[in-house]
């Protein structure tokens, strides 16, 4: 069965359509269409009964100065991320081996560990104020609703460098991407709704 009939996890897909290039009026700003579909439960084509009701789809005019200033804000934040995981790997490796091989955390296979862009990062007061200003655009990006131009005040999930890739991706005009990550995936879709 194709990976376009079904749709084993929740996960939301993303495409842009830009405009012919047609040259705007001057008081008119260049928007793009974002386009979604997202669904809240495994589904089948061929199950229309649940089709029906987990899949939802929409789209949103956005201005493309913004989706651009969002993503470089983005491409800033990721490094940043990089930078402190560089840091925390660094100074676990500067432990001396001998206190490590007492800790009961080394007792955990390889297999059992989260990939590198999986592991939440310890975020510095810098970066978290750097994240937070780049969600509340999102936010305002994403919101359908009243609340569109109210900051966020704490993060809505777990930064890993995986999530904040993925939101790279998805302000990426150029290509599509899908997201799978459940809690990124949630706070996506309630601004959605």
């Amino acid at each position: 069965e194709s990976k376009a009939a079904r749709a084993p996890d929740k996960e939301i897909s993303v495409q842009w359509y830009i405009p012919s290039v047609a040259k705007p009026s001057k008081d008119t700003e260049t928007k793009v269409l974002l386009l979604y579909a997202y669904n809240t439960n495994p589904v089948r084509t061929g199950d229309i009964a649940i089709f029906s009701t987990s899949v939802f789809s929409g789209c949103l005019w956005i201005p493309l100065a913004r989706i651009i200033s969002l993503r470089e804000k983005l491409s800033d934040l990721k490094e940043q991320l990089e930078i402190l995981m560089q840091s925390s790997k660094n100074f676990s490796t500067s432990v001396p081996s001998s206190f490590l091989e007492q800790s009961e955390t080394l007792k955990t296979s390889y297999s059992n560990k989260p990939k590198m862009g999986d592991a939440k990062v310890h975020l510095d007061k810098k970066t978290e104020e750097i994240a937070k200003r780049c969600l509340s655009e999102v936010k305002a990006l994403l919101s359908v609703g009243p609340a569109v131009s109210s900051p966020l005040t704490e993060i809505p999930f777990e930064v890993t460098l995986q999530s904040i890739t993925s939101l790279e991706d998805m302000f990426d005009v150029v290509n599509g991407c899908i997201i799978t990550e459940e809690n990124l995936l949630d706070w996506i879709i309630s601004l959605l709704h």
